[in-house]
């Protein structure tokens, strides 16, 4: 099933999530739909929290961006309780969009490497580095599990230019082509 997307002002993208163990309530059809939800709106990556749960899982699959970094052939991944131990390497800013806050791309600077610690979809832990374009994704998708959104990162004055875009999601006045939550909207619109 397409989850809807929870739009930017939702508070759910606030919080910082939980931990779950494999006794989540129809924790194998919420990563189904997970899938099925990420792909269908174009995503490379989808955190719990951008479908309206706030919980600490996130799916990832980086194929598309193999033509420019051959380090995402095969990068699909599922991660559970994931934490990041460390962030190393010297920092690289990328143009990144997220799928809860559509139409807007920004230069945000990441670190080049990560060590995660997390449980996979049959509840095998793992403590494994990440680099390049896998670490960027994991870093922006794990942000989302700790309440914070691409646009925390760039600077004042770029968030003061974006503020109407901004407003006019957390409003509902877009139409991304898939389904939203939109935390200001007056009337459910799906």
């Amino acid at each position: 099933m397409i989850l809807p997307i929870t739009a930017y002002g939702h508070p759910v993208l606030r919080k910082k999530s939980i931990d779950i163990d494999k006794d989540y309530p129809d924790l194998e059809k919420f990563i189904a739909d997970l899938w099925e939800t990420m792909y269908k709106t174009d995503g490379v990556g989808l955190a719990a929290p951008q479908v309206n749960r706030s919980i600490r899982v996130f799916a990832i699959d980086a194929s598309p961006f193999v033509k420019n970094y051959p380090e995402a052939k095969n990068f699909k991944k599922l991660f559970i309780n994931a934490y990041i131990i460390e962030r190393e390497g010297e920092e690289i800013s990328y143009n990144e969009g997220c799928i809860s806050i559509p139409d807007i791309h920004e230069d945000v600077t990441r670190k080049t490497r990560v060590l995660m610690r997390y449980t996979d979809e049959e509840w095998n832990e793992h403590e494994e580095r990440f680099e390049g374009i896998q670490a960027r994704v994991i870093q922006h998708e794990y942000d989302h599990l700790e309440g914070i959104l691409f646009t925390d990162h760039i600077s004042n004055l770029r968030k003061m230019i974006l503020k109407r875009k901004l407003s006019d999601i957390a409003h509902g006045r877009i139409d991304p082509g898939y389904r939203m939550l939109f935390p200001n909207l007056k009337k459910k619109r799906y």
